[in-house]
């Protein structure tokens, strides 16, 4: 789509198991990944919240090693975020340029080294900036993951991929605590970044083997970084686009406003034990997990993407307004706020890949590693800024983790419903 930068999707995509590719009138293919791309792009979006998660319990022993406040270690996590949003919005357009796998490459090899700079890092300020550059690397994988399905698929079949690459980055943060915990009875806090270390050079041997490029050279953006911001400019003066955005961000926000703040609320607060946080955790990740597969293989068939947003978006207020009540008013404890807490995290599963999904088919696969940039980049940056709320004021508060969660829940329904404007919910075909 030479010149354009939005543009209204085309019909959905049909998803294609012969081993030979659909040719399009653009020289693109429509020929499904094979297994591999999929095990592959998995990985590399996996690679985010292992980054993440796998070092959080060794958090108290980076203090103590650096004799630093947690408050000042806790920014190891928040700059790790940032750099992903950073990265995004470098890796995005330079996928769009230079095609998908280069960037990707390069952003492999760079993580795997600021890993190691983690495991040597001698002072407290090195390690916050090598996390700084291992998020902004690591966003490599988050970003061109989602421009590769853009550029394969449309409609139902982009969803059933985004599902079958979840269903891979999903299991991330259920595992993570639990070897980054069993990994700290054999090393120190520094071995944990030695397994990212070694995770982010497989990775790279892997993609540098098994990933083939999906953006022919005829669709690539050219014009440098003026195209870029141009691209971008263009991408968010699309209100729908942007109200999809939108909606993402304040609903990942949801999500790390549970993440940064359910470890201290429910062992402080609720009194559990590590191991039975683990439990918790990752019964919570499989909510949004088993529902986003769900999302992509049943639902997506029966009802109109509109109808499937404005279900997942009122049941993330609902589970927001219930969390605010059960902490505020009712106190139930964890008989109560768990089965909230699954709710919540089971209405992302439809939210996140379906906001996802949609603002990806407004935009032509030239545009997509842009896109996916600002779709990736809102979202932590978002996470990065909500991180903090949910310990104000220095004393563990379910109170306030409900507030900040009901908060992000009610944003991103707010801008779906101002800037997308959905149709009443309708059966689909």
């Amino acid at each position: 789509m030479p010149g354009s930068t939005v543009g209204p999707a085309g019909p959905a995509g049909e998803t294609s198991t012969a081993p030979a590719a659909r040719a399009t009138g653009s020289g693109r293919t429509a020929a499904a990944p094979g297994r591999g791309t999929v095990a592959v792009l998995g990985g590399l979006v996996a690679l985010g919240p292992l980054t993440t998660d796998l070092y959080l319990p060794g958090l108290p022993a980076i203090a103590d090693d650096f004799a630093a406040e947690p408050a000042a270690v806790q920014l190891t996590l928040t700059f790790s975020m940032f750099g992903v949003a950073a990265g995004q919005l470098i890796f995005g357009p330079l996928s769009d340029r230079f095609g998908r796998r280069p960037p990707l490459l390069v952003g492999l090899v760079v993580y795997t080294l600021a890993s190691v700079l983690c495991v040597l890092a001698p002072t407290l300020p090195v390690l916050i900036a090598a996390r700084f550059v291992q998020g902004a690397a690591g966003a490599a994988g988050l970003v061109i993951g989602r421009a590769v399905a853009r550029d394969r698929f449309e409609g139902v079949a982009m969803l059933r991929f985004l599902a079958s690459i979840s269903l891979i980055s999903g299991l991330a943060p259920i595992l993570a605590p639990v070897v980054g915990a069993q990994l700290l009875r054999v090393t120190s806090w520094r071995g944990t970044f030695g397994a990212l270390t070694a995770l982010g050079l497989l990775l790279t041997l892997i993609a540098f083997a098994a990933l083939r490029e999906t953006l022919p050279p005829a669709d690539r953006h050219g014009g440098g970084l003026v195209a870029t911001l141009r691209t971008m400019k263009g991408l968010l003066r699309n209100l729908p686009f942007l109200g999809l955005v939108l909606t993402s961000t304040f609903a990942f926000g949801s999500l790390f406003g549970y993440i940064s703040g359910s470890s201290v609320v429910l062992q402080h607060v609720y009194h559990v034990s590590p191991q039975t946080y683990s439990l918790l955790f990752g019964l919570n990740s499989l909510a949004i997990v088993g529902v986003t597969q769900l999302n992509g293989r049943v639902l997506a068939r029966r009802f109109t993407p509109g109808a499937l947003m404005l279900a997942g978006l009122g049941t993330a207020v609902a589970a927001g307004v219930a969390l605010v009540l059960l902490t505020a008013v009712w106190d139930l404890g964890l008989a109560g706020i768990c089965p909230a807490l699954f709710v919540l995290m089971g209405s992302l599963g439809v939210i996140l890949p379906n906001s996802a999904a949609q603002a990806l088919s407004l935009v032509p696969p030239r545009s997509a590693g842009s896109a996916s940039a600002l779709i990736g980049t809102g979202t932590f940056l978002c996470g990065a800024l909500v991180a903090p709320l949910s310990s104000l004021g220095g004393t563990p508060s379910a109170v306030l983790l409900a507030a900040v969660v009901l908060g992000c829940a009610a944003l991103s329904a707010i801008a779906y419903l101002a800037l997308c404007r959905p149709r009443r919910p309708a059966v689909a075909g």
